[in-house]
């Protein structure tokens, strides 16, 4: 019952993979919608590959998938993303997450 609710596993990957979007998606790179789109497209199937690794060794309960987003979120923010960019962020990495 208590690795249930063991979320540092969840925590931790939200964490590294919202500094892989910084490191690679400068804030500047992620409010332009036109110019950047290919690299874009690279940095989310970099992501949806990352998570997709993550899941097979890693079991994620709803409140350790609700822990891994929130993370991923607020660290976004805190860099200075652009709240639009992060909830789309966001959206796709939970949706990833939860497939």
């Amino acid at each position: 019952m208590i690795s249930w609710f063991s979320a540092k596993e969840a925590k931790d990957f939200g964490l590294q993979l919202a500094e892989f979007v910084v490191a690679q998606m400068p804030t500047e790179l992620a409010a332009k919608k036109d110019k950047t789109f290919k690299k874009r497209i690279k940095i989310l199937q970099q992501l949806e590959q990352k998570i997709h690794n993550f899941k097979l060794e890693h079991r994620l309960n709803i409140y350790k998938k609700a822990q891994f987003g929130n993370v991923f979120k607020w660290h976004l923010l805190e860099q200075g993303f652009d709240k639009e960019v992060v909830e789309e962020l966001t959206n796709i990495v939970m949706k990833e997450i939860g497939k």
